[in-house]
C-alpha cells in the first residue's frame, strides 16, 4: 500500500473528523474512499467523452429522425 501526505482546509479536516467518528471509520479510509469514487467517475466520463469523440469523428451522428423522437419523448414527460 502507498502512503501520501496532503494538506487540507481546517474546515475541511474538522468536517472529516466529524464523519471518521460519526461512522467509526478512520480518516485514512474516508479519505481513500472519497478518492476512490472520485477517480471512479472521472474516469468513466472521460471514457464516454473519448467514445463520443471517436464515433464524431467516423461522422456517427444521430438522425434527425432520432433527435426528433428523443425531442417528442422529453416534450411529453415535461408537460
Amino acid at each position: 500500500m502507498s502512503m501520501m501526505s496532503m494538506r487540507l482546509p481546517d474546515d475541511l479536516a474538522n468536517q472529516l473528523d466529524v464523519l471518521a467518528a460519526a461512522t467509526g471509520r478512520t480518516k485514512s479510509f474516508l479519505a481513500g474512499q472519497a478518492i476512490r469514487d472520485y477517480i471512479e467517475r472521472e474516469s468513466w466520463q472521460i471514457a464516454e467523452i473519448t467514445q463520443a469523440i471517436t464515433e464524431a469523428d467516423k461522422g456517427e451522428f444521430a438522425s434527425d429522425e432520432e433527435i426528433n423522437n428523443i425531442s417528442a419523448k422529453w416534450q411529453r414527460h415535461a408537460g
